[in-house]
């Protein structure tokens, strides 16, 4: 049976495909076509965490994958067109999606378990 073309596996597994392609643009130095593959692929990952809002565990998961590709995206965009200066900003991202999970895992799983005791 086939699959709607906005269903959240759907777009989880092309959200793998754009994410390759850009970073293997990115390991070949093709400037132009992995700087063209940030905004699908970053707005993928934000449709895969609109789509979980409502499951804190799935929804913890997608964002910490949303602030993942944008620091991966500026890390590259910032080698590619910045002289390799906006290594700070990525870092501050995966500092962002950290959190996220922590954020999770630390204060949002432990209340869900409780309600279920």
């Amino acid at each position: 049976m086939a699959r709607p073309l906005l269903d959240v596996r759907s777009g989880e597994n092309f959200h793998i495909v754009l994410w390759l392609v850009k970073d293997m643009c990115w390991a070949m130095d093709l400037a132009l076509p992995a700087t063209a593959m940030v905004a699908p692929t970053i707005a993928v990952a934000i449709f895969i965490a609109w789509k979980h809002r409502h499951e804190a565990y799935e929804r913890a998961h997608a964002l910490a994958t949303v602030f993942w590709i944008g620091a991966n995206s500026t890390w590259m965009v910032g080698e590619f067109h910045f002289g390799d200066r906006l290594r700070t900003h990525a870092i501050a991202l995966f500092a962002v999606g950290m959190c996220c999970v922590l954020w999770y895992y630390l204060f949002e799983r432990p209340r869900e378990r409780r309600s279920a005791a």
